[in-house]
C-alpha cells in the first residue's frame, strides 16, 4: 500500500472505523477462516475491496502478536485544526486536554478512548517531545480517534494562551501543595484540562499560565496515577461537573 496510509488492526478498531468514517478506509484484509457478521456486513455495505489471506500473509503486514484475523490499511491519521477545536459546535465548547510530552503510544491511546467514552473532549499535543498518532494508539484507542479531535500545535503554551483568549479556563494536575481538591472545587467552564509527564510533570513555561491548580485526593499509599489513569479520574469529575452545570 501507499505510504499514505496507515494499519489498522484488531475487531473493535476496524468495526470501530467501518462505523464512524468508512470512507477512510482503503482495504480490508482478513484472514480465511475470519468471521464476524457485524464487520463483514459494515464491509459489504461501505463496498470495500476486502482481500482474503493466510494467518502468517497477515502478520507480514503487520507484526503483532494478535491480529485477531483483521487488518484494515486506512487514510494517514488526520489532525484537527486548533481553531476548529476552539470554536467547538457553535453551542457548547468541548473539554480541552492538553498533553505536555506525553510520549508512550500506550497511554495517550487509553486516553483517546477514556476521553470518547466521556464525550465532548477534544485533545491537543506538541509537534515536538509528544508521542504522535501512529498505529500503536489507533489499536490501544480501539476506535475512539474517530469520537475524540486532536490537534498537533507547533507551541504548546501559546496555544494555551489562545484558549484562554477564547473563553477557556486552564486548570493544570499538580501535585504540590496548594493544588484544589477537585472533587470539591467547583470547576469554571469552558474548560481546559492541562496533563504533564509522569516522571516531570508539568514544565514552568506551561505551569506559570494556570488560571487553577488541581490534584486528585489520595489517602493511600505516596505513590502517583498513571497519566492515564488520572486523565479518567479528572475526565469523570469534569464530566459530572460539566452536567450539573447544564
Amino acid at each position: 500500500m501507499a505510504k499514505a496510509t496507515m494499519v489498522l488492526y484488531g475487531k473493535n478498531s476496524v468495526r470501530e472505523r467501518l462505523k464512524a468514517d468508512p470512507k477512510s478506509i482503503r482495504q480490508v484484509c482478513l484472514t480465511h477462516d475470519f468471521a464476524h457478521e457485524e464487520i463483514e456486513r459494515l464491509i459489504r455495505a461501505s463496498g470495500i475491496k476486502v482481500e482474503r489471506h493466510t494467518s502468517k500473509e497477515l502478520g507480514r503486514m503487520r507484526p503483532q502478536k494478535d491480529l485477531q484475523g483483521v487488518l484494515a490499511h486506512v487514510e494517514k491519521y488526520r489532525y484537527a485544526a486548533f481553531q476548529d477545536l476552539l470554536a467547538g459546535d457553535g453551542k457548547q465548547k468541548p473539554t480541552l486536554v492538553f498533553l505536555d510530552r506525553i510520549n508512550d503510544p500506550q497511554n495517550l491511546g487509553v486516553i483517546l478512548r477514556t476521553l470518547a467514552c466521556f464525550g465532548r473532549f477534544g485533545v491537543v499535543l506538541p509537534e515536538f517531545k509528544s508521542c504522535e498518532v501512529n498505529e500503536t494508539v489507533l489499536h490501544v484507542a480501539s476506535g475512539a480517534e474517530s469520537y475524540v479531535p486532536v490537534a498537533k500545535v507547533a507551541n504548546l503554551t501559546n496555544a494555551m494562551l489562545n484558549a484562554k483568549k477564547a473563553g477557556y479556563w486552564l486548570a493544570g494536575a499538580v501535585v504540590e501543595e496548594g493544588a484544589q481538591d477537585i472533587t470539591v472545587l467547583s470547576l469554571p467552564f469552558p474548560l481546559a484540562l492541562i496533563l504533564g509527564s509522569e516522571g516531570e510533570g508539568l514544565r514552568y513555561g506551561v505551569e506559570k499560565h494556570l488560571d487553577i491548580r488541581v490534584r486528585i485526593p489520595m489517602a493511600g499509599a505516596a505513590l502517583s496515577f498513571n497519566v492515564a489513569m488520572a486523565c479518567a479520574i479528572f475526565a469523570y469529575e469534569i464530566t459530572r461537573q460539566r452536567g450539573a452545570s447544564s
